[in-house]
């Protein structure tokens, strides 16, 4: 792959909900990545509609067209609500059919360079981000240092937009953080072992 090709990252976000606070704040992840040079491909959790993971279960279309995306990307940036002190059901059971990529060479993650966002009713938003760090690391993959929980009562107005212009300023750090770690790193190193 050239190296002055584009880094490709794959956003995954939000919720089962119709108006999704985790996904409002991909978007503008994933916003300050393309900035930076990347090309960036949302999936959202509702709209891949991916059946229960089972092992051995034949994958959906869609299942299938999100591991090849994660596959061919440099980095990710995943947005999470909390639901009852960790990630959603939904979202964490799209990370399940990461499997797909389990004899995939390099498999899982390896080597790509992930942003981690959580959004929470209250201010405990970082237990979804470690969850979401855990999941990285089990699937290979490098977790950058700087995450962001959000506490959706104070970012958040009553329509769904940030109100908090900190937060955005995080959310953009991250967003090029990502990208300019993942252009920095083009070609992806890896040699199977």
């Amino acid at each position: 792959m050239p190296s002055d090709q584009a880094a490709k990252i794959v956003g995954l976000g939000g919720s089962l909900a119709a108006a999704s606070r985790s996904l409002t704040a991909l978007r503008v992840a994933a916003e300050a990545a393309e900035e930076e040079g990347a090309d960036v491909s949302i999936f959202e959790v509702r709209e891949l509609d991916l059946p229960f993971f089972a092992p051995g279960l034949e994958p959906s279309s869609q299942a299938s067209v999100f591991a090849d995306a994660v596959y061919e990307a440099d980095g990710l940036l995943l947005s999470s609500p909390m639901y009852h002190g960790t990630i959603s059901g939904s979202f964490k059971n799209a990370l399940d059919w990461l499997e797909l990529l389990g004899r995939r060479d390099p498999p899982y993650l390896t080597n790509k360079i992930v942003g981690l966002i959580s959004i929470a009713a209250g201010v405990q938003g970082l237990q979804a981000v470690n969850t979401l760090e855990f999941v990285v690391r089990s699937l290979r993959g490098w977790a950058v240092p700087l995450v962001i929980p959000i506490s959706q009562r104070q970012a958040f107005d009553s329509d769904g937009r940030i109100v908090d212009e900190r937060i955005v300023g995080q959310l953009r750090t991250l967003g090029h953080e990502v990208a300019a770690i993942c252009l920095r790193r083009r070609p992806a190193p890896w040699t199977s072992p």
